[in-house]
């Protein structure tokens, strides 16, 4: 009996180790989709280094910054297309996100705030979808001169953006909330009424906790979306050039199904997640900004 069921695991072990090695002399090595996150420095101006993901941060920067002046000098009083659109995402930033989660009066002081973050965050996401000449690494001779090629590329998929955004809105909400209360009475609204005694104290630190762990939360949240959305769509994408490089039968069918995914998950990124992400990190602000200076826990 022994025999037999070793007998029986050498073969499975056989057969798993055959094609293994098989499939791993063809592995295409070259095909490294983890590489479109590096971050070769492009120059320096002093101190500052120049990358591509400063570059990301910079368009970003500039297209809120011009949509908005455009909308505010363009306003007519019969609105066209853009004008509508343009309506369409004011209602939802000024009614939806800010008055709905904070007093009007705080609204009105804080909506260029959040309004702000959300444009950023969402013209960053949507930039990280279209493939703009970013690589250094692998460049392209056109007449003679060598350019970047083409790379999909996020701010937002990098952490210390989504970071510093956090810690912005983490020092906002506790000093709008200093500044509303009263240090004292602000650090007094942490614990739930109705908490008397020595709960207190468990409650309290549990909160202090809980503050701390937002910028964890908020900032990781952005950038693990936007990151896993990226790989999906590079690994899916570059399927074909793994599959076709391996001695796998049928891998051109593969590569199409891998492609087909690839667009999928695009469509996917571009038509969900990068307004949904822009929105949860813009309603998170209102709220925590809300909070700080509600009377009640």
């Amino acid at each position: 009996m022994f025999r037999r069921v070793f007998s029986t695991l050498a073969a499975f072990a056989l057969l798993l180790a055959v094609p293994a090695s098989a499939m791993a002399l063809n592995v295409n090595t070259s095909y490294r989709p983890q590489d479109e996150f590096k971050l070769d420095p492009w120059f320096s101006i002093g101190p500052i280094e120049f990358n591509k993901a400063v570059f990301y941060v910079i368009v970003a920067t500039a297209l809120t910054c011009i949509t908005m002046i455009y909308a505010a000098r363009h306003m007519r009083q019969r609105p066209n297309r853009f004008q509508t659109v343009i309506e369409g995402a004011y209602t939802l930033m000024r009614d939806n996100i800010t008055r709905g989660n904070m007093p009007d009066d705080m609204a009105a002081k804080w909506f260029p705030f959040i309004a702000t973050i959300f444009l950023f965050i969402w013209f960053s996401n949507i930039l990280g979808y279209l493939p703009l000449p970013t690589n250094t690494e692998h460049k392209v001779d056109i007449f003679g001169v060598e350019v970047p090629s083409l790379a999909l590329y996020a701010a937002t998929a990098n952490l210390s953006v989504p970071l510093v955004l956090t810690v912005m809105v983490w020092l906002s909400y506790h000093v709008e909330g200093i500044r509303r209360k009263g240090f004292i009475r602000y650090l007094k609204g942490w614990i739930p009424s109705g908490v008397e005694g020595p709960a207190r104290i468990p409650i309290f630190a549990i909160e202090v906790i809980s503050h701390f762990v937002r910028l964890v939360s908020l900032s990781v949240r952005l950038f693990a979306n936007i990151l896993a959305g990226h790989l999906l769509i590079l690994f899916m994408g570059g399927g074909l050039v793994v599959l076709l490089n391996l001695a796998v039968v049928g891998s051109v069918i593969l590569g199409l199904v891998t492609g087909t995914l690839a667009v999928a998950f695009f469509l996917f990124e571009v038509g969900l997640v990068a307004t949904l992400q822009a929105f949860i990190f813009a309603t998170l602000t209102a709220i925590y900004l809300g909070a700080a200076v509600a009377e009640e826990h």
